[in-house]
């Protein structure tokens, strides 16, 4: 039983539609249709459908590509960036604003700590920057930031804001319509298979990437604002036709209901972990509803270990430095349920010493 924090399990329905006979996306033009079903129901989700702020895209690549392609469209050199971090995912923007040839000024603090947002008025008070990245869901962690006070800093600089929402978005509220670049993945809340990036882009990130000289198409996100008349390049066809599905299925149950079930269901988890006498990291109430992270020093690969050759359960360790100090439950999509978590937790007491 997959319950790692993505990808997660595909529910039966997903597999199914995934394995249907492959339309080619350049020339059957029942693809468009799949394709706009696709955007409009990630559209709802991102709390973007029916205004004109935002325009929702799905190029295919793993998550990954979406954070790499928000740099590349809109950072150039001597580009201003400010990396607001807690985690490994925030450090690593700077890692890919460094490598497109901008200038990075990373404000970072303990993964277990709250953003820096005294160190970042600071910063932005003293320097001149024309972009932002931050981390909403930190996965490696399970921390949730709450981005309020850091987009409201943002605001007040009139500085472009590039978010990974890769972990959250579909599982938990996102303020996309203060964001300018919004990036969820398929391989997470949304429980379909990994392949594909997803993108909610303001009218005046597009603009800003409109600015710049363009020196990639796979990592670019421009080649993807207009796709009526065809793709940038071959789809993942069986993909999206799988995600329509995936998404379908949050459509049919309520994005509000949705929202409930990852919170009854990380409550769950966590008062489990609490009657096991396993402690969480980072502190409860800075917990994602999509994953929790049980502080288990030195010991999380043999758990790991013990709880998929015991229980045929996959569970994730930590990144980094908390690789194994860090295991974790990932209750996203179609693995916040109650009963598979009861498993999971079942598993951790028997094998917890």
């Amino acid at each position: 039983m997959l319950m790692t924090p993505g990808p997660t399990a595909v529910p039966e329905p997903v597999r199914a539609a995934m394995s249907e006979e492959l339309i080619n996306p350049d020339v059957d033009p029942r693809f468009q249709d799949v394709y706009r079903d696709v955007v409009d129901d990630l559209s709802a989700i991102y709390g973007v459908a029916g205004v004109d702020t935002h325009d929702v895209v799905v190029p295919g690549g793993e998550g990954i590509l979406g954070l790499e392609a928000a740099i590349a469209s809109l950072v150039e050199p001597g580009t201003e960036v400010v990396c607001l971090s807690n985690g490994l995912y925030g450090d690593g923007f700077a890692d890919f604003v460094e490598g497109y040839g901008g200038d990075a000024t990373l404000v970072t603090t303990d993964p277990d700590g709250p953003l820096p947002l005294d160190e970042l008025e600071a910063t932005l008070n003293d320097g001149t920057f024309a972009l932002a990245t931050m981390v909403h869901c930190e996965t490696p962690t399970g921390t949730l930031n709450d981005l309020g006070r850091a987009l409201d800093l943002f605001e007040e600089h009139n500085v472009l804001t590039v978010v990974d929402a890769v972990s959250s978005l579909g599982g938990v509220p996102v303020p996309t319509d203060r964001i300018d670049v919004c990036l969820g993945a398929s391989q997470k809340c949304f429980s379909a298979p990994p392949g594909l990036t997803t993108a909610a882009i303001s009218e005046r990130a597009w603009e800003a990437m409109e600015e710049r000289a363009a020196r990639s198409l796979y990592t670019n996100f421009l080649p993807w604002r207009d796709t009526e008349d065809g793709f940038p390049y071959t789809h993942l066809t069986s993909n999206v036709v799988a995600l329509r599905t995936a998404l379908a299925l949050v459509r049919d149950e309520g994005i509000d209901e949705t929202y409930a079930r990852h919170e009854e269901v990380a409550a769950y988890c966590r008062s489990r972990a609490d009657e096991i006498g396993v402690p969480l990291y980072p502190d409860p109430k800075r917990s994602s509803p999509t994953v929790t992270a049980l502080h288990v020093p030195g010991e999380a690969k043999a758990l790991q270990e013990r709880i998929r050759a015991e229980h045929d359960i996959i569970l994730a360790t930590g990144l980094g430095d908390g690789a194994d100090d860090i295991l974790r439950i990932g209750h996203m999509g179609h693995a916040a349920r109650r009963e598979r978590v009861a498993r999971t937790m079942d598993a951790i007491d028997a094998v917890i010493e």
